[in-house]
């Protein structure tokens, strides 16, 4: 159950880790969010643990690739290898890699996924478009399968565009339901975020790979959780009760990039440093 726990998340956590400073605009987005074509590296450790059977340690590394525009869309390149070590002195290597791409105005969404544990791999292939009425959801492995889920549904890039228009505009609360295709390609997540007091340009200067970046110094940035939360079941909804499946909670500047990352799932918590940031050209809107 841990275990599982922490595959999922580190997928969740790539695709909340998206966004990297901006470069000039080449086109301007209604919403005034501009996302620029980044390389980044995170290293993960474990941060808390609680109960003696609970993990013991986390070691891992992420790799980011985004590129893309305003007009022709946004893809994320990624792969992560984590060791996890569990109580009981055991220790399993995972290896997964993953590939995205979102148009531009959030009505399509194609994703690819396989995560190696040991001998075994799971991959997950599918696509979903949005209609005007529904979400349209088409996976091809692990098998096929046709999902329709509701208009509100947001992919992963809306969803941080949204998150990244909010704080601007002074928003503490946002919630909405999130289909990334994680796990098997059928789930999908309710969240709610809690967008905190700005920090200001200057204060509490971050010393990651940030820190090298120049631009980012007169930026202001917020403290921002994420709640994923599971459909909800009828008990629940009567009675208003749910804990969520984890928490993600990060810095986001105001031009997207994301930074102290942590993963909370209650039992154990992980934190993500940002130790490489790479900027890459923009290819212009056409």
């Amino acid at each position: 159950m841990t275990f599982s726990r922490f595959l999922r998340i580190a997928r969740l956590a790539a695709v909340a880790l998206l966004c990297a400073p901006a470069l000039p605009a080449l086109a301007a987005p209604a919403d005034g969010v501009h996302l620029a074509p980044h390389r980044a590296i995170y290293d993960l450790k474990l941060l808390r643990a609680n109960g003696p059977r609970g993990i013991d340690s986390v070691r891992g590394r992420i790799v980011y690739d985004f590129s893309g525009n305003a007009c022709d869309g946004y893809d994320l390149k990624f792969r992560q290898v984590s060791e996890l070590n569990s109580g009981e002195g055991k220790g399993i290597l995972t290896d997964l890699t993953s590939s995205t791409w979102e148009a531009a105005d959030a009505k399509s969404f194609r994703f690819s996924s396989q995560n190696r544990t040991n001998d075994k791999a799971d991959t997950v292939n599918g696509e979903a478009d949005r209609g005007g009425k529904q979400v349209a959801i088409k996976l091809t492995k692990p098998k096929r399968t046709a999902l329709i889920m509701p208009p509100s549904v947001v992919f992963p890039t809306e969803q941080m565009r949204r998150i990244i228009a909010s704080a601007r505009a002074g928003q503490n609360f946002l919630q909405m339901p999130v289909y990334d295709g994680s796990e098997t390609g059928e789930k999908l997540y309710n969240t709610f975020t809690l967008i905190g007091q700005a920090i200001p340009p200057g204060a509490k200067p971050p010393n990651d790979a940030t820190a090298k970046v120049p631009a980012l110094a007169s930026l202001t940035r917020w403290p921002v959780t994420i709640s994923y939360f599971d459909q909800r079941s009828d008990s629940e909804i009567r009675t208003g009760e749910q804990t969520p499946v984890y928490t993600l909670g990060f810095e986001l500047y105001e031009n997207g990039i994301s930074r102290a990352l942590v993963l909370d799932y209650s039992d154990f918590a992980i934190s993500g440093e940002m130790t490489s940031l790479e900027m890459k050209n923009e290819k212009p809107c056409k």
